[in-house]
């Protein structure tokens, strides 16, 4: 495991310039246009014989079905309530996120998506965005949502141990994906139709509607369909009359996902799904394109971890490291990790005893943390705080990394096991298969960065802005960030105020040197 941190540091030119090779610029020659208001420089005198003119002829046209001035394409107020034009249609402010689950940051450099980058060169591409731990699909899909880390939102794992509602949560369980109990936090989704603003969710991870009552206007579950088929509803959302359109659109698409699952990240198999990929990005922003609405919506393509490869892993028997205690282990969570929950009266300390003394033998194959679970909620102390204090006082060992932000939530296992890359935790009696490719890592490893590339009027507004405070010809390139700051990029191209809109766990300010400041009403 690399100790090795590259957070937040730009992309020298050279990077940038490897991370955007063989990539055409396409440059927009479409000029952008904004109305001016009228000239206060012309005198009393002279303004009065021409507004009367200008009222009669106004009064004429409005009559035939004539404007006196057609609107600009590129209206330039501010909020959510401004209307555009493409030219035939009036159309608010728009966004339109895709994830592309398990699109590793790196998967850009193999030049299988020429049209992916060509956007990325136009608009706005990061080195990497660093998901949250665990590196797992359905807590960095609810994180992209709400802005929180995993310890906030609850969906700490895609299954985990409940100890309150003494209940399982398992992702592929249609019962608990469904049930908003679960899924702690406000998405952008809900907050944008607390402010009145039309949304549809295609496929993202997380409930049909939320505790509050609050849920998407256009909502489609989880089914397997072809990328052909969701761009033709992402299109036909965007077709609708303006009184019934959605001004936010979520899309999900898993294939390049299951794809690394199942042939490994380096595989043909990957590299012909993420031309596919392209494929559809393609025919979607030329579907924009020809609609006139690259100036009007903004889109946004995200992934939620990446894919390291795990062809010939090295098991690791816990139950062999842990010897008898292992017996009081009743819950084994987070998988690839293993977050352990015992029984009552288990020798917890025994446990952690052992775990510790193999991780000094054997470095570099697996971390063991304590959580303070407990803590949290009186409600589980009952259930936690007798198996894990023992190991917590007494066994020397580390407590949670505080850069995982992953303790704070009674859901989170008392003793938290985490795999190196190119180990697998796994007992006798397991009938689980390890996948020829895997996530779940630390978050800081490069094999589990995520992609962010944001094209449209945003984007092409904040590297206008950012290229002239700089000297550097490159194309720009944003430094790492984490996720947890794309709920507040959503919410403000949405025009809607902080005031308005939930806490998260994002960084104040964070997107101000790209969007225009907070101004929502």
């Amino acid at each position: 495991m690399t100790n090795a941190r590259d957070v937040d540091l730009p992309a020298s030119p050279d990077e940038r310039r490897s991370l955007l090779s063989n990539v055409d610029v396409v440059l927009d020659d479409q000029p952008e246009f904004e109305e001016k208001p009228t000239s206060p420089a012309l005198s009393s005198k002279k303004r009065k014989p021409l507004a009367g003119f200008l009222f009669l002829l106004s009064l004429i046209l409005a009559i035939t079905g004539f404007e006196l001035w057609p609107r600009s394409q590129h209206d330039t107020r501010i909020g959510r309530h401004a209307l555009y034009s493409n030219g035939t249609h009036e159309f608010k402010k728009t966004v339109l996120m895709v994830s592309i689950d398990g699109f590793r940051a790196d998967y850009l450099d193999r030049g299988l998506t020429p049209h992916l980058l060509d956007i990325s060169r136009e608009g706005l591409r990061a080195k990497y965005m660093r998901p949250v731990f665990p590196t797992l699909t359905f807590p960095n899909h609810w994180t992209l949502l709400t802005g929180l880390w995993a310890e906030s939102h609850g969906i700490v794992a895609n299954d985990f141990w409940d100890p309150v509602f003494r209940e399982p949560f398992h992702y592929y369980n249609v019962t608990s994906t469904k049930n908003p109990r679960w899924w702690l936090g406000e998405p952008i989704w809900e907050t944008a139709e607390r402010a009145g603003i039309i949304t549809a969710n295609l496929m993202w991870a997380g409930p049909w509607i939320m505790s509050s009552g609050v849920k998407p206007t256009y909502f489609l579950p989880w089914v397997e369909q072809p990328l052909q088929t969701k761009l033709s509803k992402l299109l036909e959302w965007i077709d609708l009359p303006l009184e019934v359109r959605p001004q936010l659109i979520l899309g999900y698409d898993p294939s390049v996902d299951h794809a690394g699952h199942e042939t490994g990240p380096m595989s043909e198999a990957v590299n012909t799904t993420l031309a596919t990929v392209d494929l559809f990005i393609q025919n979607l922003t030329q579907a924009l394109g020809e609609r006139n609405l690259t100036h009007i919506v903004d889109v946004i393509f995200v992934s939620d971890h990446g894919m390291t490869n795990m062809s010939h892993p090295t098991f690791l028997y816990v139950d062999e490291i842990v010897g008898q205690p292992w017996e009081g282990v009743i819950i084994r969570d987070g998988w690839p990790s293993m977050g352990l929950r015992f029984t009552s009266g288990t020798n917890t300390t025994k446990v952690l005893e052992h775990l510790y003394q193999y991780t000094l033998a054997h470095p570099g194959q697996f971390d063991v943390f304590t959580a303070e679970s407990f803590s949290t909620d009186p409600a589980t102390s009952s259930v936690d705080l007798s198996a894990f204090k023992h190991g917590k006082l007494n066994a020397g060992l580390q407590p949670m990394p505080e850069r995982y932000h992953f303790s704070a939530n009674y859901r989170i296992a008392p003793v938290w096991i985490v795999p190196c890359i190119g180990y697998a935790l796994t007992y006798h009696g397991d009938t689980g298969s390890m996948p020829i490719g895997n996530h779940g890592y630390d978050n800081e490893e490069s094999s589990m960065h995520a992609i962010f590339i944001a094209h449209g009027p945003f984007s092409k507004r904040a590297k206008a802005a950012l290229a002239a405070r700089t000297e550097d010809q490159d194309e720009y390139l944003m430094p790492g960030f984490q996720n947890v700051e794309i709920y507040n990029l959503v919410r403000q191209l949405l025009g809607i105020n902080a005031a308005h809109a939930a806490k998260t766990n994002g960084t104040v300010g964070f997107w101000d040197s790209y969007v225009l400041p907070d101004a929502g009403t």
